[in-house]
C-alpha cells in the first residue's frame, strides 16, 4: 500500500472515485497549442496523454487520501436490535449522538436508529410535538418506550460505506439519504465506525486538501 506521499492511482480508480475529467477534442488541443509561444514538437495525442496523467495526479493529490476509514469516528457503541427504545435512547445520549448503527450477532449492520425513528415511533413530527404527547398521555408514551424493541423502530436497509470508500462514493451515499451519519464497514460488512455528515463536510474544505 502506498504511503501518504506516494501516488496511488490504482487505488483511486478502483474505488470509482475519479475526479470528473473533461474529455479534450483535437480542436481544444490545437487551440491551446496556438497560445503557447515557440515551437511545440508534440502531437495532439501526446498532449492529450499528458493532460490525462496530470489530471490523475491532481485528483490523487486532492482527493486520493480521503477514505471513509480515515475520517470515521471509531469506538462507537452500536445497538442491539432486541433492546428496548428507552435503553437505546440512553446509549445514544451517553455518546452524544443522534443516530447509531444496529448490528447483529456477527457485528454486521442491519439498520440505523435515529432521532427521526424515535419521533415516528412516538407518533410525533417534532420534539415539541413529542413533548406535548408526553404531557397529555404519559402512560402510552411510556409503553411505547419500554416495550418497543429497536428492531421495530430502526430504519432499514441501512446506507453504509466501505472503509476504503473515497470522496465521490461518500458524497453519492450521503446524497442517497438524508441521515446525519453512515456506518462504515469492512469488506465483510462488519461495523468499523461511524462517518458523520458534518464532520465529513468540515474536513473536506479545499484548504485542508491542498
Amino acid at each position: 500500500m502506498a504511503n501518504d506521499n506516494e501516488l496511488d492511482l490504482q487505488a483511486l480508480h478502483a474505488g470509482g472515485d475519479d475526479l470528473p475529467e473533461l474529455e479534450l477534442s483535437d480542436e481544444d488541443i490545437l487551440d491551446a497549442m496556438q497560445h503557447i509561444s515557440g515551437f511545440l514538437d508534440i502531437s495532439t495525442e501526446d498532449f492529450r496523454q499528458i493532460y490525462h496523467l496530470a489530471h490523475r495526479h491532481a485528483a490523487e493529490r486532492l482527493l486520493g487520501r480521503i477514505r471513509a476509514g480515515r475520517m470515521m469516528r471509531e469506538g462507537v457503541e452500536p445497538l442491539n436490535p432486541d433492546i428496548m427504545l428507552d435503553e437505546a435512547a440512553a446509549i445514544l445520549a451517553r455518546q452524544g449522538l443522534k443516530c447509531l448503527p444496529v448490528i447483529d450477532a456477527d457485528n454486521r449492520v442491519v439498520g440505523m436508529l435515529t432521532e427521526t425513528d424515535f419521533l415516528r415511533r412516538m407518533h410525533a413530527d417534532t420534539f415539541m410535538g413529542l413533548l406535548l404527547r408526553l404531557v397529555e398521555d404519559v402512560d402510552s408514551f411510556s409503553h411505547d418506550c419500554h416495550e418497543t424493541p429497536v428492531r421495530e423502530a430502526m430504519s432499514t436497509p441501512p446506507t453504509v460505506v466501505d472503509d476504503q470508500a473515497g470522496f465521490f462514493t461518500i458524497i453519492k451515499a450521503f446524497r442517497e439519504h438524508d441521515g446525519r451519519a453512515m456506518p462504515v464497514v469492512d469488506a465483510e460488512g462488519r461495523l468499523r465506525g461511524l462517518l458523520q455528515r458534518k464532520e465529513f463536510v468540515d474536513a473536506c474544505h479545499l484548504e485542508d486538501l491542498l
